[in-house]
């Protein structure tokens, strides 16, 4: 039996890893006489196996490709007031993927702006892009206005966000522009991509609409009786976005183990109502490096979203001095504060905490809402602290501000806070947590330690990957060579669990993958 010395065990395990790195070229193997599996390069021996090319354009499923027009796997998820921007969106699609434009919390001119761009920019070059869409109980003919503005302007696909249940305005989408096909197949225009964390939200998505709320749009003139009738044989989305641990709003899930459930649930509702067609799920929340990309893949995401780490690169809308806290975020610097849009609810999202006191600000309105009754009924010292510490003006001209925003936006708001005046305080603390997240995009200084800045666990994990590398400093992340290398790294991950699942002793070091400036070919560039 031979001994391998140090400087033959370093030369194996450098020969293994650039074979690892090699991911676009088969890898043949051979039992040694020693009975070791080694790459044919590395040493002699019987034919042992053959692996295939591996590219990152196949770690998902290739129709999911193949439906929505891409190369890639790999979505950018529509981080809300337009931080997700039409340029990330625009970068996205140039780079074979597809991005989402962060319509939440936008006006209606906002968005229209933005959707003209986007369908004059993309549209004539035949790439695939999509738009956000939030569910607004609060605001229906808003929700209302933009799903038209959608079907109106030919936005193919939208990204459903914050539903717990379906509103009219989704399915109309979903269903609209239904047709039967070639054999009876049902032809699909529009196409959801619903965001959920629970499985009881995503039997919704996953089954056929209501009856009921079929037979309402029909009478409301906006589904004619047979795309209502197509619309009965299909889930509302095919495509499923299973959001672990993520930025903003979420329920701090594993993806581990949300993920199997969501797909058992699809085989059962598959199965239930005889879909002919996939329903595709995809993974998101905690993707901020190579390896969780690759664990993402492996569970049998058909794709992967990216949310935080997209929020830390130069095109997105959050301002350089926002981009820079992110980029010394680690994984532990983030706290759940209280939300602005279901503020009453007592509902939290997830913000960085690094460098920012808007966590622990927001929480302290919170409780002070649950203490008491109204504005006038806050302790004078309690309410000096708020208006000094956090208000920065007196609560009086907090409701001076409210009223005028809430004036233009939805009067039925201010008529509500007239009769409750726990509502009238809610409405105020709610002008804090809404104009956080503006200070951040507009770069505010002298409210930088109010800066709202969604962010998840990822954004540590990413900035930990990226160290020392190419991608480290804040002006080096760019959406496109972010997602590239990511993917790039899981293929090299993955390939790298292949060779050891066929007995090649793989050095720790070949399951890490540094940055690189990429081509979308994957060849580094110089």
């Amino acid at each position: 039996m031979s001994v391998m010395t140090n400087q033959s065990r370093q030369t194996h395990h450098a020969d293994v890893s650039a074979r690892v790195l090699a991911i676009r070229e088969p890898v043949q193997l051979v039992r040694t006489p020693e009975g070791a599996i080694l790459p044919v390069e590395t040493a002699q021996g019987e034919p042992h196996a053959v692996l295939p090319p591996l590219y990152p354009e196949w770690l998902g499923d290739r129709g999911f490709n193949a439906v929505h027009g891409v190369r890639f796997p790999y979505v950018s998820g529509a981080m809300a007031n337009g931080i997700a921007t039409t340029a990330i969106v625009i970068e996205m699609a140039r780079h074979g993927m597809l991005g989402f434009f962060g319509a939440a919390g936008l006006s209606y001119a906002r968005v229209k702006e933005a959707i003209d761009e986007l369908t004059g920019t993309l549209d004539p070059q035949g790439l695939a892009w999509g738009s956000n869409l939030i569910h607004s109980p609060n605001e229906p003919a808003l929700e209302e206005s933009v799903v038209g503005l959608y079907l109106e302007r030919g936005v193919r696909r939208v990204s459903a966000s914050a539903y717990m249940t379906l509103s009219p305005h989704i399915v109309w989408y979903a269903a609209k522009g239904l047709r039967a096909g070639p054999a009876g197949h049902v032809q699909r225009q529009n196409y959801v991509f619903a965001k959920i964390s629970r499985p009881e939200v995503a039997r919704h998505f996953m089954s056929p609409p209501p009856q009921a709320m079929l037979d309402a749009l029909v009478s409301a003139g906006k589904l004619t009786s047979e795309e209502a009738r197509l619309a009965s044989q299909l889930p509302v989305a095919e495509d499923i976005i299973v959001e672990a641990d993520s930025g903003g709003h979420t329920d701090n899930q594993a993806l581990p183990a949300l993920f199997p459930m969501i797909c058992s649930l699809r085989d059962e509702l598959t199965q239930a109502h005889g879909y002919y067609r996939p329903i595709r799920i995809g993974a998101a929340g905690g993707l901020g490096c190579p390896s969780a990309v690759a664990a993402a893949f492996g569970m049998g995401a058909a794709f992967v979203l990216t949310g935080s780490v997209n929020q830390g690169a130069v095109e997105s809308g959050l301002d350089e001095s926002g981009r820079v806290l992110l980029a010394q975020a680690g994984l532990a610097d983030v706290i759940m504060a209280a939300a602005a849009d279901m503020f009453e609810l007592g509902v939290k999202l997830q913000v960085l905490k690094r460098g920012t006191m808007f966590g622990v600000r927001a929480n302290r309105l919170y409780e002070v809402y649950r203490e008491y009754p109204s504005i006038d009924a806050i302790p004078q010292d309690v309410r000096t602290s708020l208006e000094k510490q956090i208000f920065r003006m007196s609560l009086a001209e907090v409701w001076e501000e409210t009223a005028a925003f809430w004036g233009r936006r939805e009067p039925a708001e201010l008529e509500k806070a007239t009769s409750d005046p726990k509502h009238k305080m809610a409405l105020c603390f709610r002008w804090y947590l809404g104009l956080s997240s503006r200070w951040a995009i507009a770069g505010q200084a002298d409210r930088k330690m109010d800066y709202q800045i969604w962010c998840g666990p990822a954004m540590g994990a990413f900035n930990d990957w990226v160290r020392g590398s190419v991608l480290d400093a804040p002006e080096s992340r760019t959406v496109g060579q972010i997602a590239l290398n990511l993917l790039e790294g899981a293929a090299v991950v993955t390939r790298a669990q292949q060779l050891r699942s066929y007995g090649v002793p793989v050095p720790a070091a070949a399951f890490q993958y540094t940055p690189q400036i990429l081509a979308v070919d994957g060849r580094a560039v110089r």
